[in-house]
């Protein structure tokens, strides 16, 4: 066989170890290495040197444990056996990994047990290509990227599964809400698994989880799903399941027309659930609703009136902010410019000097020039012009001490005007 005269990579550019198909060599021969790689010579089953990038030449001079190995002449030409493997010392940032089945993990939130699905990349560098060559690719003649996360493939998965499991009991969370800790997983996954490619002479560069799912045809997920969806149907309406149930069984037994109860429900539903039917059938009838009959203790919100629960603070139609005020007044009053805390007594505010200008109605501090109070949002009184009276009715026309008039007049057209307009409605004079 003739003696190979250069030696060169002639590999994919996918692959992390190439071994040159030829192994007849001789001395003299031209070994080239590319940027980026590293080529190792092993005779014997032993690794003799590493070589960098550039052109070598295979003689005793750079190689003198060769000339041991085989008996060659000193400055002869003599063809010799040997292996040459490539390794390409490149980052490779996207190496796929995923879970090929499932992992049952038990949801510590729910405690049934749901099917889970894990995806994601990781990036490696070859670090160390004598140790990667002895210690994993061994005989094989290429290593790629499949071979890389077939042997790999025990280790993340294990990792992972346990990471998961973790979070999940640690935060007590639910698989659903998983996918809000997919930066700490991949943080703590890549913490778990440096050690152990840096015994194979890899470098983990990162390692990413890009999703955790659960399997949408499974039957643990489809039930889980439908109750999740369920209870926020029934938040939204604003009853629980018992009294769902509740009324699915009044309504099952006012449709059937074999029933006594049926009959009986019948005629409590169609009279406005069983007021005035008797007492036979209020009997009958309680007994079935005494678990949807409590009634909560409600109020009305003092801006817009609409009927909240007793124990609400904050009014849901308009935001308003029921606690404040206490049968006409203030539990604390702060001041309308600072915020300082104040008291019915005081004049001016002790931190901005501002005057203290009380509500009527519930001794707020209100702003200077204020129609409607923005707390209570009572409107104000007005004063008399003529002798300063409060006037409480905003529909007075006549002042009740002086009998001054109220009302303003257009200079121009003589109509009357209301509110704080700028220009007459009428004629459209300058006020």
């Amino acid at each position: 066989m003739a003696i190979v005269e250069v030696v060169k990579y002639n590999g994919g550019t996918d692959l992390f170890a190439w071994k040159y198909p030829n192994e007849e060599l001789g001395t003299w021969t031209q070994l080239i290495v590319n940027e980026s790689q590293e080529a190792i010579l092993f005779k014997g089953g032993k690794a003799l040197d590493v070589f960098g990038s550039g052109r070598h030449t295979l003689d005793t001079s750079n190689i003198p444990v060769l000339n041991k190995l085989v008996n060659l002449p000193f400055g002869g030409r003599s063809p010799f056996t040997a292996e040459v493997w490539y390794v390409n010392k490149v980052y490779d940032l996207d190496v796929k990994w995923g879970t090929a089945s499932p992992i049952q993990l038990q949801d510590p939130k729910y405690n049934i047990f749901v099917p889970v699905r894990a995806f994601g990349q990781f990036g490696i560098q070859i670090e160390d290509s004598k140790k990667f060559i002895v210690k994993l690719v061994g005989t094989m003649p290429v290593f790629d990227k499949k071979s890389m996360i077939n042997y790999f493939r025990g280790l993340y998965l294990t990792k992972v599964k346990d990471s998961i499991s973790t979070y999940l009991v640690k935060k007590q969370i639910s698989i659903l809400e998983i996918n809000a800790y997919l930066e700490e997983l991949s943080e703590e996954l890549q913490k778990k698994m440096i050690d152990v490619l840096n015994d194979y002479g890899i470098k983990l560069v990162s390692f990413y989880v890009n999703d955790i799912n659960v399997p949408e045809d499974d039957k643990a997920v489809i039930r889980l799903k439908d109750a999740l969806s369920k209870k926020a149907e029934m938040d939204i309406i604003g009853f629980n399941y018992q009294q769902e149930r509740s009324f699915d069984t009044l309504e099952g037994a006012a449709t059937n027309p074999n029933s006594i109860q049926g009959n009986i429900m019948g005629v409590g539903m169609g009279l406005g659930m069983g007021v005035g039917v008797g007492g036979a059938v209020g009997s009958q009838f309680s007994g079935l609703t005494s678990n949807i009959s409590t009634k909560t203790e409600t109020k009305k919100c003092p801006k817009c009136n609409a009927e909240i629960s007793k124990d609400t603070k904050f009014c849901g139609e308009c935001g308003y902010d029921t606690i404040v005020k206490v049968e006409g007044k203030n539990t604390e009053i702060k001041c309308s410019s600072c915020g300082a805390k104040l008291t019915e007594n005081t004049k001016f505010c002790p931190e901005c000097g501002d005057r203290y200008n009380p509500c009527p109605n519930c001794k707020g501090d209100m702003p200077e020039g204020a129609t409607i109070c923005p707390i209570c949002n009572e409107p104000l009184p007005r004063k008399c012009p003529g002798c300063g009276v409060d006037i409480f009715n905003k529909n007075s026309k006549f002042c009740s001490e002086c009998g001054m008039s109220l009302v303003k007049k257009c200079g121009k057209c003589g109509s009357e005007i209301e509110g704080e307009p700028k220009f007459c409605h009428e004629c459209g004079n300058k006020l």
